[in-house]
């Protein structure tokens, strides 16, 4: 209703979802409605040209992902002539899961950047010496001092989780200097070095392969920490990602500098209206009110709700964790129960996977590796027995209908068998039904 009703002043509407999955779900879900009231529907999803993006924009109603309207803003605004824009004016934006998009990555920037010319060598010299470094800590000691403690180094680098940097220690720079011949590393025409140092340690203690990236056909490729998808095009800056590819021994594209940017809570600002929807919005409703001057309305649920909420187990070991989530899926399976287990990397999934294997569990795994086969996983993940271990991909936005969903299921049936008739086809979807 919100959207059709601003759709007609015929200024545009824009609504927002987290991923490409659920844009084009929703698009076509909702278009047929749309387009009896009269109203035209676009989608803008990656891999879109400008003229495919101009006309998902000049239509009344256009879905989209949150980064695909912010990197459009940023191209258009790089652009010469106004003639060669892609977007609208920002009139009226309702955001899917708008806690996600509007608080969680608030702050998160969306960065443009093209190459320089620099040659790729530095980043394979830096990484071969990288394993001679030994990771410490910081100790605080007891000092007599006003202070009261000082602190003390160990090993050649620390690292702080929080702020996701690496230090080089005293016993480190002088390592470092000895193994790249060099006098002074802190000489200002060291700093450059300096700087690929720091940035190899990050790559080798804080990011991690299908935890924080995937490698795909000789590419390395960002997994979206808050949607447990893949990034492709997205390049981490000032030499990280130049970092991580010589870290995987991938072929090293040139460094790239920044050309435009902006955060989301700048974008999404600019709207002359803003709305949105979610389940988990209240406990920021101050946060909404401060920074976006939006307020509040929380709607009672339909149905008293039934779910019994159990207290959690917390165990010494993950080892021992997997093992009760194993055991638990047995039985659970054993009965007949749809189960859903919820991952927070690729590779726990993968992990879980193989102890499930290892177990005779049948089971689905959806993460970032297999985004192609979500609607087929999705569809079958509440059908009786059915056992799927999932990343948060299948976290916000993702509907699974107990049951299985009958006319998804049946459409990739059709799918795999294109010379079938209707009949069949409509066979195949009452069994499903069943």
């Amino acid at each position: 209703l919100p959207c059709y009703l601003n759709a007609l002043t015929g200024r545009g509407v824009h609504v927002v979802t987290v991923n490409d999955y659920l844009a084009k779900r929703d698009s076509e879900w909702m278009g047929q409605i749309y387009r009896f009231l009269g109203m035209s529907v676009g989608v803008i999803v990656h891999g879109l040209d400008d003229a495919e993006r101009r006309e998902a924009y000049e239509a009344d109603i256009t879905y989209g992902t949150n980064n695909e309207f912010g990197f459009d803003y940023l191209r258009d605004n790089m652009k010469f002539s106004l003639e060669d824009y892609v977007q609208r004016e920002f009139h009226y934006s309702i955001v899917d899961e708008v806690d996600s998009i509007l608080i969680d990555e608030a702050r998160t920037p969306l960065i443009i950047s093209g190459p320089t010319e620099e040659s790729t060598d530095k980043y394979y010299i830096i990484d071969r010496i990288i394993p001679s470094l030994v990771k410490g800590e910081v100790i605080e000691e007891e000092a007599n001092t006003l202070s009261g403690k000082r602190k003390r180094y160990t090993g050649d680098f620390t690292i702080d989780e929080k702020a996701k940097s690496a230090t080089l220690t005293e016993e480190g720079v002088l390592k470092v200097e000895r193994m790249l011949k060099l006098d002074n590393l802190y000489d200002p025409r060291n700093i450059e070095i300096l700087h690929h140092v720091q940035q190899a340690l990050r790559a080798h203690a804080m990011y991690r392969r299908d935890v924080d990236y995937v490698v795909k056909e000789g590419e390395v490729i960002i997994v979206d920490e808050f949607t447990g998808r893949l990034m492709p095009g997205r390049r981490w800056s000032d030499g990280l990602h130049q970092a991580i590819e010589a870290k995987e021994g991938v072929v090293i594209e040139n460094e790239n500098q920044t050309l435009a940017t902006i955060t989301f809570q700048n974008y999404f600002r600019m709207y002359q209206k803003l709305a949105g929807m979610t389940g988990t919005a209240d406990t920021e409703a101050a946060e909404f009110h401060k920074i976006y001057k939006l307020d509040v309305v929380v709607i009672p649920t339909n149905r008293v709700l039934l779910r019994p909420d159990f207290p959690d187990v917390v165990y010494k070991t993950e080892r021992e964790k997997f093992k009760a989530v194993v055991e638990e899926v047995k039985e659970l399976h054993a009965k007949g129960q749809p189960v859903l287990v919820g991952t927070i990397s690729i590779e726990k999934s993968e992990t879980l996977s193989t102890l499930m294997q290892r177990e005779g569990i049948p089971h689905n795994v959806l993460n970032a590796k297999q985004h192609e086969k979500e609607a087929e996983i999705v569809a079958q993940a509440g059908r009786k027995g059915m056992v799927t271990i999932a990343t948060n991909m299948a976290g916000r936005g993702t509907d699974i209908l107990l049951g299985g969903n009958p006319e998804g299921l049946a459409r990739q049936w059709r799918k795999a068998n294109p010379e079938a008739t209707d009949e069949e086809y409509a066979r195949v979807l009452e069994d499903f039904k069943k």
